[in-house]
């Protein structure tokens, strides 16, 4: 889907640069449709010179897009809007990364009539290989969420759900990749154990993992069914299987999620 609209990223940092890489590399637009801020003038350098993209001030891309993407930290949010609030009309889609920010909170900042959308990306977005989760507001429509489901679709998967499951996804796919990180982390000193010199170790627990993961979301098959194909009777995975049911893999990674969860309410409040 290519976006013929003038985007601007109010923010230019790790996120907003992953979307600008992948967006451009998807073809979904061109560098001359993106506008960037920054308080960092390195910073917007460094995008304008590896891109291609325009540097502005927050007021002059808020007018000049027709799509905003708010890139910036949490405490910064309700200033952000505040500065640019008068040049915002229902003519443009607002789209909010801030961690634990309601969509609410950011339609009492800005018009009444105003369109926005909340998004829930995550780390691997930054090797184009990101989940994300998207709610839209009292004013959002069906366009506004394909619009936003395309420009997160750019560096990886973007699903629509309701706001209110914001905190598990949170919980999940937010949170996520650093429990993968420590399983990966795991895997490798398990291979250093049993004698493998530790880059070898590293590599193939990374390439396990994602070969797993590939094979989840290509073949479409329940984890438990692809799991008996690599479990022979008495082999080595049933052996290494019930040490981890033993060790109570599945109850902790679930409690993980579960804890994550919680604390996204509670900083949403």
């Amino acid at each position: 889907m290519l976006i013929d609209k003038k985007i601007a990223f109010i923010g230019g940092g790790n996120m907003a640069e992953a979307l600008i890489k992948g967006l451009i590399a998807a073809g979904t637009t061109k560098p001359d449709r993106i506008l960037v801020t920054d308080v960092s003038a390195d910073r917007l350098a460094h995008l304008h010179m590896t891109y291609g993209v325009a540097q502005k001030g927050n007021v002059e891309a808020a007018r000049e897009a027709d799509i905003l993407i708010l890139c910036v930290k949490p405490q910064v949010v309700e200033r952000v809007l505040a500065e640019i609030v008068a040049v915002v009309d229902d003519k443009k889609l607002v789209i909010s990364i801030a961690a634990g920010i309601v969509i609410a909170k950011i339609e009492k900042a800005l018009k009444e009539s105003s369109h926005v959308v909340r998004v829930m990306p995550n780390t691997p977005a930054l090797v184009l290989a990101g989940a994300a989760a998207l709610a839209g507001g009292k004013n959002a429509t069906s366009g506004d969420l394909a619009l936003a489901q395309s420009i997160f679709n750019s560096v990886g998967r973007a699903v629509i759900v309701e706001e209110k499951l914001m905190d598990a996804v949170t919980g999940l796919s937010g949170s996520g990749p650093a429990y993968v990180f420590m399983i990966i982390d795991a895997l490798s000193d398990a291979g250093v154990k049993a004698g493998l010199p530790r880059q070898l170790a590293l590599e193939l627990s990374a390439q396990t993992v994602y070969g797993a993961a590939k094979m989840v979301l290509e073949t479409k098959e329940h984890p438990g069914k692809l799991r008996d194909m690599v479990t022979s009777p008495g082999g080595t995975t049933i052996e290494g299987l019930h040490a981890l049911e033993k060790g109570k893999l599945r109850a902790t990674l679930m409690n993980a999620v579960e804890a994550a969860t919680a604390r996204s309410r509670e900083l949403g409040k």
